[in-house]
């Protein structure tokens, strides 16, 4: 497949697979009438957030740092377009990571939308749970090529620190997690909690 390693093949298929298959779930449910309001809101909103956020200034370097085809494989940029690569990664948050992170907020709370009506920290500690260890995971696994210690990433609106301060905090087996990748997920904790009421309350709350 274009050349790919065995290794760059399992982070294409990750890749699309993360952003289309909930794309088309979620659409699926939304045509049947069975998608609430307010969640396809949070959908939209967690998207349009993590892509203005950092996922479109990481991917063309628009402000000191290296665009997303310098830091990996050609062979990874053939595959994965870096007009899409914003788009694809975007989706993939808003999905695998707000959404899950929704899950798990509601289940946490036994099934009821107690933390969606107002502020609880509880439902923070997860959110930031769940955001930071998944990107630290997929720092290690599946991006470690293209974020880790080497190269130049964009300053970026929830990435205030941009290039210019950015300490390992973590190294395994020569994979490093940087603090300026894990900076947006804890930033995003606070906004997408906080677009999570919002838009409960505003078409999710019973009249």
């Amino acid at each position: 497949m274009m050349d790919l390693s065995a290794e760059q093949t399992v982070t294409v298929l990750v890749v699309y697979s993360a952003a289309l298959v909930p794309l088309a779930g979620l659409a699926l449910i939304f045509s049947l009438g069975k998608l609430p309001r307010w969640i396809a809101a949070v959908y939209m909103l967690s998207f349009l957030a993590c892509a203005a956020g950092w996922e479109v200034w990481l991917t063309f370097g628009l402000c000191g740092g290296e665009e997303v085809d310098v830091r990996r494989p050609e062979a990874l940029s053939r595959a994965i377009p870096q007009s899409v690569n914003w788009l694809l990664n975007s989706l993939a948050d808003a999905s695998g990571i707000c959404l899950v992170g929704l899950l798990l907020v509601w289940l946490a709370y036994r099934r009821k939308p107690t933390a969606f009506r107002e502020w609880r920290w509880g439902a923070v500690g997860i959110l930031l749970a769940w955001f930071v260890s998944q990107n630290v995971f997929v720092e290690l696994l599946i991006y470690h090529t293209q974020l880790g210690a080497g190269h130049v990433l964009s300053w970026a609106p929830l990435i205030p620190t941009g290039p210019w301060w950015n300490p390992t905090l973590l190294e395994v087996d020569g994979r490093t997690v940087q603090f300026q990748t894990q900076i947006p997920w804890v930033l995003m904790t606070f906004i997408f909690y906080g677009i999570v009421i919002a838009c409960y309350r505003r078409l999710g709350e019973p009249t």
